[in-house]
């Protein structure tokens, strides 16, 4: 038998070319902006993630679990427990009940939760509108689902739904609509009577709605209203929650998506082979920890006087404050301190005033720059007030 020929030495150890699936990817602004910080040593205000500890009683809850023997895989839709306590929380809040058995799932996170509503429902040829400026997930997850994004601007300035753009920009193609609120960038929170037209809108259609809503216990005026309201919407959406926002552990990663069960069901065919399931005992432990409904009636108080802390020493700056009625993000207008671009202007204050922010012209496919940049204020009081000693000096 002969020997099969050896390939060329030159090629023995080459890596198969490979076309990438998202062209426009490359390292994100928050990591860009994070590396910079450590770099500098500046205050990083960029990335939205708190830089204090959580509630010791839920760390407690989760190790009383894990002790416990809660180790193992639970059931691929989450652990029966929180899914009721979830569907409870969602029905004493916003009047709608979602069956914990078909209905509620937990996830990786909220980033998966939207991944895997996208790959779910959307197919090649199928468009979703994104409302710009939007978290950096949302495009490449339509983009990896084969879709087509529809990309429809807020109204520059006050940030606002602009339905007649929306209603325009909607075709038979038009497969969902991502919506945010309280709203990440901007941290403006949509309007009972903004849902209302919403839902008038996406009533003649067979649009679905995927309503990323993380930020929903951070709301300083007025008050959040879920797309689980109205039945509209609730019947079309799916309603994606994260733990890691609302209870300070970014890092756990655990999340929640309500939807219709016919939804839900297509939901979970994909949440199976994607994640599976999420670790059990922070699962048992966030159960334990939600029999106290306190921990959430707390939460917006305790972000108000953050916010209100640093609104207060940035008005003694140059920096024009915009209005942060939700989240944990305030905006601010640059155009008072500098010529400079959005993108550049967190350059030279990181690096020369060290405290990171970051543009606004980040979340545009475009890079529409409006001469805006956030700030996160999700810190520690000791942390925020030396940033704004340091902002202080523009």
């Amino acid at each position: 038998m002969s020997a099969l020929p050896s390939a060329p030495a030159s090629n023995a150890a080459a890596t198969p070319h490979l076309a990438t699936k998202l062209p426009g990817v490359g390292t994100t602004i928050f990591s860009v902006m994070s590396a910079l910080a450590a770099e500098t040593g500046a205050v990083n205000l960029g990335q939205g993630f708190p830089d204090f500890d959580c509630d010791p009683r839920l760390v407690q809850a989760v190790a009383d679990a894990m002790r416990a023997g809660a180790n193992q895989y639970p059931p691929m839709a989450g652990v029966p427990a929180l899914r009721e306590a979830v569907s409870a929380k969602i029905e004493a809040l916003h009047g709608h009940r979602y069956s914990a058995a078909t209905e509620i799932t937990v996830t990786a996170g909220a980033t998966q939760a939207i991944l895997t509503a996208i790959l779910a429902v959307v197919r090649p040829g199928d468009e979703v509108i994104v409302l710009e400026p939007c978290y950096d997930s949302y495009v490449p997850n339509v983009e990896l689902a084969g879709g087509t994004v529809v990309r429809v601007p807020l109204t520059p300035g006050s940030f606002r739904p602009d339905f007649a753009r929306i209603a325009a920009a909607t075709t038979p193609r038009t497969r969902a609509l991502i919506a945010n609120t309280p709203h990440n960038p901007s941290a403006t929170v949509w309007t009972r009577d903004e849902m209302l037209q919403l839902q008038a809108l996406l009533a003649p259609t067979d649009v679905l709605l995927i309503s990323d809503e993380v930020y929903e216990h951070m709301v300083f005026e007025g008050e959040h209203h879920s797309a689980a309201r109205f039945p509209g919407l609730a019947a079309r959406a799916f309603v994606v929650s994260s733990f890691g926002k609302t209870f300070h552990v970014t890092g756990w990663k655990v999340g929640t998506v309500a939807a219709p069960a016919r939804l839900m069901e297509e939901f979970r065919k994909v949440h199976q082979f994607n994640v599976f399931t999420v670790n059990t005992p922070m699962q048992v432990g966030l159960a334990e920890y939600l029999q106290d409904p306190s921990p959430y009636r707390e939460l917006p108080a305790f972000y108000r006087a953050k916010r209100d802390l640093f609104r207060a020493g940035l008005a003694a700056t140059r920096l024009r404050l915009l209005p942060s009625e939700g989240s944990y993000f305030q905006c601010v207008d640059i155009t008072a301190v500098s010529d400079l671009s959005e993108a550049d202007f967190c350059q030279w204050l990181t690096r020369t005033h060290g405290v990171a922010a970051i543009p606004l012209s980040a979340f545009y496919g475009d890079g529409t720059d409006q001469r805006v940049v956030r700030f996160c204020f999700a810190k520690k009081d000791e942390t925020l007030h030396a940033a704004l000693e340091r902002l202080a000096r523009l």
